[in-house]
């Protein structure tokens, strides 16, 4: 659960990954004053061309001199800045997919339980669906191949399910209480969407969680605000790496007036480019609350700093990341892409929000995140860094803005370490807590389904709404269930004490309570339930629902 656990290093990873899918330019338009050497860029190229000839044909072993080349042009880009990059041919179509919105496949969601492939939900109207596959089914073979108890990986299950539109796979599926049955599936194009969560988390207020600024992402922001006469709106960028940097402004751009500027970029072979609202923004006077935290940035902290420097809303968590560098993707003959950063983004009121950084020392720079950590920063506002010389004025209130390395935020949230202890974080990390939910709510499905009602990809969302109500308000993990797990969790090495169950048994009792959620009713209602106790959530509906009590 979101701001339940954090894992330093998986943070800092994530971040690493996210960074690379950044915010892009247009082409970019050269400064004619920039001049470039370029009979210098000619002697350095035929000389590379040179070493490539002598060790293909004079070397005493055989050597892949595309392995070589490839090594060479990646190692290149690691001297530049952390987000500069190179991307060989076959690596392109999996870095695009999740920001154009789509890749080919059955269309399902699933874990693997007991080294056998589960589903955890399908999507609606995708293939799957289609031919009956439904949420507990669990897949044992594909293709007459059986693929339980294998030694599973994430890779293989790719390689099995994904494959391109119009191709056949045959899955054999066993339903509890019922033989094996074989399914034939047609992949199809399936969607990937950016907004992992959106509805009405108080009348006339929404709430939407952005993951990440993708090819569809305004679209599937915009939709669920149709026809709503809206007091406020909850945008969540919490995680929110970045993506394409025309998709932020066009959101931006629903928030602000008419000339009011959104951000602005200039680099040394790059002129100044400027980006302001037209006016026509739907969502001018609707209240607005923005939730950051260390894992938002890129296009996150665009759409942030200008909420942020307009006074337009408020921002509810701790420092973004610090990512103000924007990336040309060029392509190469063989299809490889190279990023390279262009420019630096400034914020309306002028903050560079891109943190400090060495050439060629990229992991010094992501290792920053274990530094706020270590300082304190993540549970005492006191702790942040701020660079005194750094000072800017919101554009309308005059408030107090610092730029030099991420957005601060208007209301700092700690992380919530109180309920900590050695073995909670040891079933939660080692993914034991996740397996135990998965076999507990796979062998009740049907026991949840007569108690609280169904739930399906195909019924209409108020009934779903209705069986989610149903179970949130009635069921309870109920010491039995709880003895039941920490037996789990011993048999697996991880012994509760006395004293670790008085620190940890309420919270653990929420996260079994919401692993339930996910596994019977998806993301989008378990990131509901986990909402109903999330501080950062709770002082946004605060600010929206009393704006003149906020101080």
């Amino acid at each position: 659960m979101k701001n339940r656990i954090i894992l330093l290093s998986a943070c800092i990873l994530a971040t690493a990954f996210s960074v690379q899918a950044q915010s892009y330019m247009a082409q970019p338009r050269v400064n004619q004053s920039v001049s470039f050497n370029n009979s210098r860029l000619n002697m350095e190229s035929t000389k590379y061309k040179q070493i490539l000839f002598l060790l293909a044909n004079a070397y005493v072993d055989t050597l892949n001199v595309e392995r070589l080349s490839e090594e060479a042009m990646a190692n290149m880009m690691q001297q530049l800045d952390p987000h500069s990059v190179y991307i060989s041919a076959k690596d392109v179509k999996d870095m695009e997919e999740p920001l154009l919105g789509k890749f080919e496949g059955i269309g399902i969601e699933y874990a693997l339980i007991r080294d056998t492939l589960t589903v955890q939900s399908v999507i609606p109207g995708g293939p799957s669906e289609k031919v009956g596959l439904r949420a507990g089914d669990k897949i044992n073979s594909v293709d007459g191949e059986v693929i339980s108890g294998t030694k599973l990986t994430q890779t293989r299950v790719l390689k099995y399910l994904r494959g391109d539109k119009g191709t056949k796979v045959r899955v054999g599926v066993i339903r509890r209480g019922e033989k094996e049955r074989e399914l034939v599936i047609t992949r199809d194009k399936i969607p990937l969407n950016t907004v992992s969560c959106a509805y009405e988390i108080r009348p006339d207020i929404m709430y939407i969680r952005v993951s990440s600024f993708g090819a569809n992402t305004y679209d599937e922001f915009m939709t669920p605000l149709k026809g709503k006469n809206l007091k406020g709106l909850i945008i969540d960028l919490r995680g929110n790496g970045g993506g394409y940097l025309h998709t932020a402004l066009r959101l931006v751009n629903e928030f602000l007036e008419k000339g009011q500027l959104i951000l602005f970029s200039e680099g040394r072979a790059v002129e100044r480019t400027d980006d302001y609202a037209d006016g026509n923004g739907k969502l001018q006077n609707v209240e607005v609350a923005v939730l950051i935290d260390e894992n938002s940035a890129s296009a996150s902290e665009i759409l942030a700093g200008a909420i942020q420097d307009w006074d337009r809303g408020i921002l509810i968590g701790r420092r973004s990341f610090g990512k103000g560098l924007v990336q040309q993707e060029f392509q190469l003959q063989d299809g490889a892409r190279i990023r390279v950063t262009v420019a630096r983004y400034h914020t309306p009121s002028g903050r560079v929000i891109q943190t400090p950084y060495k050439m060629g020392k990229a992991e010094e720079y992501y290792r920053k995140l274990y530094e706020r950590y270590a300082s304190g920063e993540s549970f005492n506002q006191d702790s942040i860094k701020i660079n005194d010389s750094l000072v800017f004025k919101t554009l309308k209130l005059g408030r107090t803005v610092y730029g030099g390395g991420g957005i601060i935020p208007d209301v700092y949230v700690p992380i919530d370490t109180s309920y900590y202890s050695k073995p909670y974080l040891a079933v939660v990390n080692k993914g034991i807590l996740s397996d135990f939910v998965g076999i507990y709510a796979d062998s009740h499905r049907k026991d949840f389904e007569r108690k609280y009602g169904t739930f399906s990809a195909s019924q209409n969302e108020e009934a779903n709404n209705q069986t989610y109500n149903n179970f949130v308000n009635g069921f309870k993990v109920s010491d039995s269930y709880l003895k039941e797990f920490l037996a789990y969790a011993k048999e697996k090495g991880n012994e509760f004490t006395e004293e670790d169950l008085q620190k940890s048994g309420d919270h653990l009792k929420n996260y079994l309570k919401g692993l339930i959620v996910r596994n019977l009713y998806g993301l989008d209602y378990y990131i509901r339930y986990d909402n109903l106790t999330d501080e950062e959530v709770r002082i946004a509906l605060g600010s929206l629902e009393s704006p003149d009590n906020l101080e």
